[in-house]
């Protein structure tokens, strides 16, 4: 072999080999609940299949566990510690206010028609106030209707005065006060801790998240209002140097097959994960639905709810009122 084919080869050896490299990214996905939780059982592996095909298997992903708490997760992702994660807007206070205009009581639709609604007001309007500034949103979605899950009994709303419940902030927090009960501010992997200690008579989740967490064990009491009481609000979020990391193509074609449509998935599997969790709730304890009298002081309250989120959204520079207006037309629009 002559010099100029011996240069050659080791040039494309050098490139094959580069690309060989390039072609082997895995996502370290970080996830904060057990394996068994629907985000983790259903929403994360269609989120790595969706990845795999689009990508023909340059990108693939892996979840790991307690990478941080769930409060810094949004941090962990923008810091490098993970290259995927799910952010539960409540948890940080402050920083998440626009992505409560989901989670307000009365928008009528399923988890899927909310999560695709979710994520056209992100897109079109609620994404200007930078909230999720260092990451990338992929997609956006909410939790099935929450409930109100208690270690007692009681025969209507006007009975929860007084009661430490654990919220985990947004609109959640909101229900909470209005309702003239005392915060108890935990994430959600310490609640079975805090109420089979004392420290909390109970919670607000949607059903899934308390089977997953035993929480039927100490919390035999759900009680749910027409609608929910509120509706959790999430991020899929993605690191920028990842993205950067696979090239503007590989990163084109992940944006393409997630966004509105694997938003309006992963709604859909809180859904059937929600109604697991109520049937598992039912089998040991009781599910009581609250209405008329029994829900008065809910239904009182949420008109009160819905201007003050309105106002809140509005003072980060948003078009509240045209957000949440598209909001309502797309969960009609998946609705029919």
């Amino acid at each position: 072999m002559n010099l100029k084919s011996t240069i050659l080869a080791a040039t494309l050896a050098t490139l094959l080999s580069g690309t060989t490299a390039y072609a082997e990214k895995t996502m370290v996905i970080s996830s904060w609940l057990p394996p068994s939780h629907v985000m983790n059982d259903t929403i994360w592996p269609e989120f790595v299949s969706r990845i795999e095909a689009a990508t023909d298997g340059r990108v693939t992903g892996k979840v790991e566990y307690q990478l941080a708490s769930p409060p810094s997760q949004a941090d962990l992702v923008e810091d490098g510690g993970a290259d995927a994660g799910w952010i539960f807007h409540g948890y940080n206070p402050g920083r998440f206010v626009t992505t409560k205009l989901i989670e307000i009581p009365g928008l009528d639709g399923d988890s899927a028609a909310a999560s695709a609604a979710h994520w056209r007001a992100h897109e079109k309007f609620l994404g200007a106030a930078n909230e999720h500034d260092g990451v990338v949103p992929v997609a956006m979605m909410v939790h099935a209707p929450g409930a109100l899950h208690l270690s007692s009994e009681i025969g209507s709303l006007d009975d929860v005065e007084g009661l430490k419940i654990r919220s985990g902030g947004g609109v959640m927090g909101d229900v909470l006060a209005g309702l003239d009960m005392v915060g108890v501010q935990v994430s959600a992997p310490k609640v079975y801790e805090t109420v089979s200690n004392g420290v909390a008579d109970g919670t607000f989740f949607p059903g899934d998240t308390i089977a997953i967490l035993r929480l039927t064990e100490v919390l035999p009491y759900t009680y749910q209002v027409p609608g929910g009481f509120y509706r959790g609000s999430f991020s899929i979020v993605m690191s920028e140097e990842f993205l950067d990391s696979v090239g503007e193509e590989d990163a084109a074609a992940i944006k393409s097959v997630l966004g509105e449509d694997f938003s309006a998935f992963a709604g859909s599997a809180w859904d059937a994960g929600n109604e697991r969790g109520l049937n598992a709730q039912r089998e040991t304890g009781k599910v009581i639905e609250l209405e008329g009298d029994a829900a008065a002081k809910f239904t009182e309250l949420v008109p009160a709810i819905q201007t003050s989120v309105l106002e809140e959204v509005a003072a980060k520079g948003v078009d509240a009122e045209a957000a949440l207006a598209l909001i309502k037309d797309t969960m009609a629009e998946y609705s029919n």
